[in-house]
């Protein structure tokens, strides 16, 4: 009689089970309660849903039940220690003290009424205490299992604690506790498993929404790295568009509409003022707006066809420069997704406008340290030019006109050069009325040797090269004895390759260390200044070797895709 009970009670639970994972599988595709799922903190009002929700399953269950011998056998403690488990301990409570006071109060099953309804709502406890267990874990399922089964092993004791007489209490225990263990317990693992699906379509949503926003931030830089106005708003606002599958999206400054593409563009035009309450308060309050239906977007057109939209601020540090808006044609149709994707391009955007201002500052050092270099053409040289132009004016009249002229090249070319780039043929231009003047002082004792592969359309930093050059012939050929040269040997392919090389004093190894660290070490503020510059416009630096009394050696590169203008 007992197995034929066993088995008849296993079929029935099996029934209900059924039931109840086509339930939690329903459930779990309803967008409501995934909403609920994945909120990382459960407000008290979300706490008391899922009380009144899983505590609700609870006492449905009870009653589906089956009674035996004074009792009544039931899945009551899937509902009850899942809602735990998703929940926390306070969830758990909840729930198990609404499906736990029901029980003690049904008529039926009495013997055991009052040890299930503790072991009810004790189960519900137990759920939420696991859920800081098992909330990183990956199977999850498993888990729930276990839960499940130490439920149920507190369940029969507490009905072999309380109920009486102890003979009814054991002889129900021995016929319900294998078959509400297992099944109940292997319903825990189901319903978990069936809820961490939606937690793995989150994350995979969570993947592709982040890619396309990756995607869309990238083809979005070239515009937006240039500042926020109607050219770069347009652009970007049209790669959304075509991107994000979007029926209108709109950006904004503060104050007006910078581009609008897509669904209601005859009447929300760019150079508009914005009239919305929803973007107004986007701005005000620094935070993103949700509008799920058309009286909430307030557009004072009334054929206006936007139903739904978000508005997430454009922010540079901690200050709002403008919005993004995205928009739907259908009412409440923004989803979670569409909420992620707003956010991240929102964020990504506000780091590329903050990068134009970056990239602003740093042309603007760039400049500065140009002007630097300029400045440090030293009023000696200028002083000793002019002697030697005097000198000539007696002795060779013609001489000294061609140095006026040199002078006048160079000095203006110094001066008022401050572009990034020049042409390789212009530097050279440059370096020549330099080693002009120079020569006229010094005469064969300096001596410079070009080498360059013909490439017409090579472009270079601006004063790149003359530092260098002067440097060499100041520190390393005039103190020494005797003529000295210089070899500037060019070459061009993947890379536009430099090399200077001199034949005179060189550097010793730890004056050599400091030259390109230390802008004050003398004879290396040209030098350092130019590694700087080379490292900030090209992303490369200078290499030097040097051996005392033999020369030395300074190479640098720069990549075609810079340094080709044709």
């Amino acid at each position: 009689m007992s197995d034929n009970m066993l088995i008849e009670l296993s079929q029935l639970l099996f029934n209900r089970l059924g039931i109840i994972v086509l339930f939690a599988f329903l459930i779990t595709k309803l967008d409501i309660f995934k909403n609920y799922i994945v909120k990382e903190k459960l407000s008290i009002s979300d706490q008391l849903f899922f009380s009144l929700l899983f505590g609700g399953i609870g006492i449905i269950t009870t009653y589906w039940g089956i009674e035996v011998l004074g009792g009544i056998v039931n899945s009551r403690s899937i509902a009850i220690v899942v809602s735990g488990l998703i929940g926390g301990p306070m969830v758990g409570f909840g729930a198990g003290l609404v499906a736990g006071v029901h029980r003690m109060l049904i008529p039926d099953g009495q013997l055991t009424a009052i040890a299930c309804g503790l072991s009810t709502i004790i189960g519900g406890i137990i759920g939420g205490l696991a859920r800081n267990y098992i909330h990183d874990k990956n199977k999850k399922w498993l888990y729930g299992i276990i839960t499940g089964v130490i439920a149920e092993i507190i369940q029969m004791s507490m009905i072999l604690l309380i109920a009486r007489p102890f003979t009814d209490a054991l002889h129900i225990v021995k016929v319900i506790f294998l078959p509400m263990t297992i099944i109940n317990s292997l319903g825990i693992g189901i319903f978990l498993a069936l809820i961490q699906e939606i937690y793995n379509d989150r994350e995979r949503a969570g993947a592709i929404q982040a890619q396309l926003a990756l995607s869309i931030a990238n083809k979005t830089l070239p515009f937006l790295r240039k500042g926020l106005h109607e050219d770069s708003a347009n652009q970007t606002a049209k790669i959304i568009y075509d991107m994000a599958g979007m029926d209108a999206v709109a950006i904004t400054d503060k104050e007006k509409i910078l581009a609008h593409v897509g669904a209601a563009n005859d009447h929300h035009k760019k150079g508009s003022f914005i009239t919305t309450h929803l973007s107004q308060k986007a701005i005000l309050d620094k935070k993103h707006m949700i509008a799920l239906k058309k009286t909430q977007i307030e557009c004072p057109d009334k054929t206006c066809p936007l139903k739904s939209a978000i508005v997430v601020p454009l922010m540079e540090k901690n200050n709002v420069i403008g919005t993004l808006k995205l928009y739907k044609t259908s009412s409440h149709d923004i989803r979670r997704t569409d909420i992620e994707l707003a956010k991240g391009l929102a964020h990504l955007f506000s780091t590329q406008i903050e990068l134009s201002k970056v990239d602003y500052q740093k042309n603007l050092l760039r400049k500065a340290e140009l002007r630097r270099l300029q400045a440090q053409i030293r009023p000696h040289f200028l002083f000793n030019t002019l002697n030697t132009i005097v000198s000539f004016c007696r002795t060779d009249p013609n001489k000294a006109r061609q140095l006026l002229l040199e002078l006048s090249f160079f000095l203006r070319n110094s001066f008022q050069n401050a572009e990034d780039f020049i042409t390789l043929e212009k530097e050279i231009a440059i370096i020549k009325s330099y080693l002009s003047i120079v020569k006229a002082r010094y005469g064969e004792k300096i001596n410079v040797h070009f080498d360059i592969q013909e490439k017409s359309c090579i472009q270079i930093p601006s004063l790149i090269l003359q530092p260098i050059i002067e440097n060499a012939i100041i520190h390393g050929i005039l103190p020494k004895t005797g003529p000295g040269h210089v070899y500037v040997k060019i070459r061009h392919g993947d890379y536009v390759t430099f090399e200077i090389r001199d034949d005179g004093l060189g550097i010793e190894p730890d004056r050599l260390r400091r030259i390109l660290t230390n802008p004050s070490t003398k004879s290396g503020i040209g030098i350092t200044n130019v590694n700087e510059r080379l490292k900030t416009t090209c992303n490369e630096q200078l290499h030097i070797t040097s051996t005392k009394n033999m020369g030395t050696t300074v190479t640098f590169k720069i990549h075609k895709e810079m340094s080709y203008s044709c």
